[in-house]
């Protein structure tokens, strides 16, 4: 197996700071938070006690054309939306069909279309069920139909596993090219779960934030007030191909993806392993293929969801790898403002490793009250530049059922 370097060249994102990679990045460095109240009936109807998420700036089916719009969950609208921003972004290459591939991942996939046919088959009986309504909730749905519009025939695969979703995606993208499989990938996930269901049963679990009366301010990672992660939706996509690929054909290039660690805890369906054991090796296994130390990284994407038990497992893990200098090194915890993609969550805050690579600049975590002692991070309410010189960022991305995924990208 070769190892050629392989660069970014397009990124698109659709989240609850903006409907653009761009505008999402700004609001990121605004301080911006994309948590608001939720604007339905079903709050009410269900007594939730849970009535805010940071639900999607744009909705995709504004974006979209109508019959395309249509035939699709609004996961893989998401996903769709974010992958032509990114292809367009990438200068849509001109590259056989059968070396382009598609990895992109889902934690749940297509929640509304099973619970709204469901709906319908109660109500309405067996024959107003959708002809489409399992193409359109199946989890490889959003991989499926991007394969369909950018005519990728290479591969097109999808990776489900919770959190660690689309971080792993961009592990496998980075496996594939180097073994050869494909020249371009289009890589990322996506997430639309903002239901009364889902909704209901992470508030059952204690996993939500309560804070209804300042939903702005629910996501506080690592502040010591913190009670439970926001729910968000969304996607994002990079474009990954190798650097010769890129240079031949003139393309920009925002950064490297060098290195990925895919690791699993063995622990527990839905708490880290306190140790962070399965966490750290996942690191030290995304600096292996960079060919990197722990003192060559000098920012952290954190997963840092902002509920009690998880970021200071996450810390731990960290401080396993990097000794007191994690203590030193500028992270950031994006969710404060973009709430917890889930499925989609990686790949957004890959696109945010990478923008901050590009423009050397830490983004800010809002939300930060008063620091837990427990969660020493270098972070803060506003940005921090990162400096001249080579500069390496991972990005981390933990889930359900005890996975792990961090991907490394380096500055050009």
């Amino acid at each position: 197996m070769s190892n050629p370097r392989i660069v970014v060249t397009g990124i698109g994102a659709s989240s609850p700071l903006g409907g653009t990679a761009p505008e999402s990045w700004s609001a990121l460095l605004d301080g911006v938070s994309g948590a608001r109240t939720l604007e339905y009936d079903w709050v009410e109807q269900y007594q939730l006690p849970v009535t805010f998420a940071a639900e999607a700036k744009v909705r995709p089916d504004t974006v979209l054309d109508r019959p395309v719009a249509k035939r699709l969950d609004p996961s893989s609208q998401f996903a769709l939306v974010a992958a032509m921003e990114a292809w367009a972004d990438a200068g849509s290459p001109d590259v056989d069909p059968d070396r382009l591939g598609v990895d992109f991942a889902t934690g749940i996939g297509g929640l509304h279309t099973l619970l709204d046919g469901w709906d319908t088959l109660r109500e309405k009986g067996p024959r107003r069920v959708l002809p489409m309504t399992v193409p359109m909730l199946m989890p490889n749905a959003a991989a499926g139909n991007l394969s369909l519009h950018f005519n990728a025939r290479a591969y097109a695969r999808t990776v489900a596993s919770a959190c660690a979703s689309s971080t792993e995606s961009i592990v496998n993208a980075i496996e594939h090219i180097r073994a050869g499989h494909a020249d371009v990938v289009i890589a990322g996930g996506t997430e639309s779960v903002i239901h009364p269901v889902t909704i209901a049963a992470f508030s059952s679990m204690q996993a939500l934030s309560r804070r209804n009366d300042d939903p702005a301010t629910a996501s506080r990672p690592c502040s010591i007030d913190r009670d439970g992660f926001v729910m968000g939706e969304g996607a994002a996509a990079l474009i990954l191909e190798t650097e010769e690929h890129a240079r031949a054909r003139g393309a920009q290039i925002y950064a490297a993806v060098v290195g990925g660690g895919v690791t699993a805890d063995s622990y527990h369906i839905t708490a880290n392993d306190p140790e962070g054991l399965g966490a750290s090796r996942a690191v030290r296994l995304a600096l292996e293929m960079a060919d990197a130390s722990a003192d060559d990284v000098t920012h952290v994407n954190a997963h840092a969801t902002s509920t009690p038990v998880g970021d200071p497992n996450e810390y731990t893990a960290l401080r396993s790898v990097f000794g007191a200098r994690i203590d030193e090194i500028p992270v950031s915890a994006t969710k404060a403002s973009t709430g917890h993609l889930l499925g989609g969550t990686g790949a957004l805050e890959a696109m945010f490793t990478v923008l901050a690579l590009r423009d050397r600049v830490a983004p800010p975590t809002i939300n930060l009250t008063a620091q837990d002692p427990e969660v020493p991070f270098r972070i803060s309410g506003s940005p921090i530049p990162l400096g001249d010189g080579p500069q390496l960022a991972i990005s981390n991305s933990f889930g359900f059922g005890g996975h792990n995924a961090v991907a490394a990208f380096a500055s050009v």
